[in-house]
């Protein structure tokens, strides 16, 4: 969609963007003293994300893979976000309520999933109130653009509602976050962008 932005456009509407001061991650609502380790096989923490993850790609959601879950975590939650959209809040690119304790997400898993799984998983709506993945689509020439994708430890509390928008999630989430952990991915367009090396970790 904002591939058609023209790049004059995009320049021009680079220094507008949400913030990163108005990602999840920092509400202290959802503080947590523990540290998650976030990473993917497919990209360094602040390195580049491969095409195939976006819009100019095939627009699957990328693998990721967590460790240091701490005891007593009831339910695990991804939340992706674009802090440097040039909108009022970051964009929301995937949501995942109920990930697995021990386990990972497989390339294309952030999918529209209906009612969600029986052990708890739902895939939420993204910014475009779409179930699934959101593939990133920054404007021509708005410069780089930061995907970070959160994951948070919570303790027993309230269940969302089925396939739930961001609001429901942090609303669910609050007072109940042990641990969190923060990996960065980045995108642009019309821009020199090379793709740096791959595995790197993240922590909050």
């Amino acid at each position: 969609m904002l591939e058609h932005l023209p790049h004059w456009l995009g320049k021009a509407l680079s220094p507008f963007r949400a913030g990163a001061d108005k990602l999840a991650i920092v509400r202290p609502e959802l503080a947590g003293e523990g540290v998650i380790h976030l990473a993917s096989p497919a990209f360094a923490n602040d390195g580049r994300l491969p095409d195939r993850f976006t819009a100019d790609g095939e627009g699957v959601s990328p693998p990721l893979f967590w460790t240091g879950v701490p005891e007593g975590t009831a339910r695990l939650v991804l939340i992706v976000e674009d802090p440097d959209a040039p909108t009022p809040q970051p964009v929301v690119h995937g949501i995942v309520w109920g990930l697995p304790i021990d386990g990972d997400l497989k390339e294309g898993e952030i999918a529209p999933d209906g009612a969600g799984g029986a052990e708890g998983e739902d895939v939420g709506r993204n910014s475009v109130f779409v179930e699934g993945w959101l593939p990133p689509d920054p404007p021509n020439g708005h410069g780089e653009h930061s995907y970070a994708f959160q994951i948070f430890a919570l303790t027993e509390g309230p269940e969302p509602s089925e396939n739930p928008g961001r609001g429901a999630v942090l609303r669910a989430m609050e007072g109940r976050v042990i641990a969190a952990g923060l990996l960065t991915g980045t995108y642009s367009r019309g821009e020199e962008a090379p793709i740096g090396p791959v595995g790197a970790s993240a922590t909050a």
